[in-house]
């Protein structure tokens, strides 16, 4: 079979890389999906399909999110753009996502997005609850432009504000129903260590001496912003359910506070009713 094959490159790159990844690069390349790259195993590459294909697994191998390589991610029920400003959306932002849609059903509501980065958590509900006014707030300006751009893919109406946390709508005295943050909640002396600081903006990542810098100083501003029965969802790191929801308890006083966790039955959402 010919060295340029899919059966052939694709095995050539799972030596260096995740079976999976390689299907995904090869596919976008090709414009297939995996299902043909599966079928059509004897299909060849162009050498320029060779040459884009194989410097791509080169950059996978090196650590480089596929996210970033392909400029965009799948996340709930769209693609969102991708670049190395912005945090790239896990599976587990989907559960916060899917509380927020449950909890405001028909209404019109308001909501915000407080670190929207890439805006995935802020457009998805703009285009599910076309009813709800969606501000979204985030510290860089570099984010907020792929944020933006998102929206305007999605045809949504977004609200963004560059600032510090809940600032910019304490300043201009705007109340909501809704807010949905997912901070950075890793602590400063684990991001050396991670494979997710050689590539996503630190910014988003470090939250301080012990990951929750970031979410106290969020919760101390949440009295000024929020309508009384509002529900705050947060997103958190795997262990760190107990320490959040005391400082919600201390903090907010909710009437209701709980800790869900994901799929794998790791902490990763805290819901407050205050």
């Amino acid at each position: 079979m010919n060295n340029t094959s899919i059966v052939n490159m694709l095995r050539a790159a799972r030596l260096r890389i995740d079976a999976l990844d390689a299907h995904v690069l090869l596919g976008e390349i090709l414009g297939v999906n995996r299902a043909y790259l599966l079928a059509h195993p004897e299909a060849t590459l162009t050498p320029e399909q060779v040459e884009r294909f194989e410097a791509w697994v080169e950059r996978c191998a090196a650590g480089e999110p596929v996210a970033y390589i392909l400029g965009r991610r799948a996340f709930y029920d769209r693609d969102l753009l991708m670049t190395p400003d912005v945090l790239i959306p896990r599976p587990e932002t989907e559960l916060l996502l899917e509380n927020a849609l449950a909890w405001v059903g028909s209404r019109a509501l308001v909501a915000a997005d407080i670190g929207t980065g890439s805006g995935a958590l802020a457009v998805t509900l703009a285009a599910n609850r076309p009813n709800v006014q969606v501000y979204a707030v985030d510290i860089s300006s570099a984010a907020l432009a792929v944020a933006r751009r998102n929206a305007e893919a999605s045809a949504v109406s977004v609200q963004f504000y560059e600032g510090d946390l809940l600032l910019p709508l304490i300043e201009r005295g705007i109340k909501v129903d809704l807010i949905m943050a997912n901070l950075p909640y890793i602590a400063s002396d684990e991001i050396p260590t991670l494979a997710v600081s050689r590539y996503e903006p630190h910014l988003a990542l470090d939250g301080g001496a012990d990951g929750l810098d970031q979410i106290r100083r969020l919760l101390r501003q949440v009295p000024q912003v929020a309508y009384p029965g509002a529900l705050i969802l947060l997103e958190i790191g795997a262990g760190q359910g107990a320490a959040v929801l005391q400082l919600v308890e201390q903090t907010l006083h909710p009437a209701r506070a709980e800790l869900l966790l994901d799929y794998a039955g790791v902490d990763r959402i805290i819901r407050a009713e205050v």
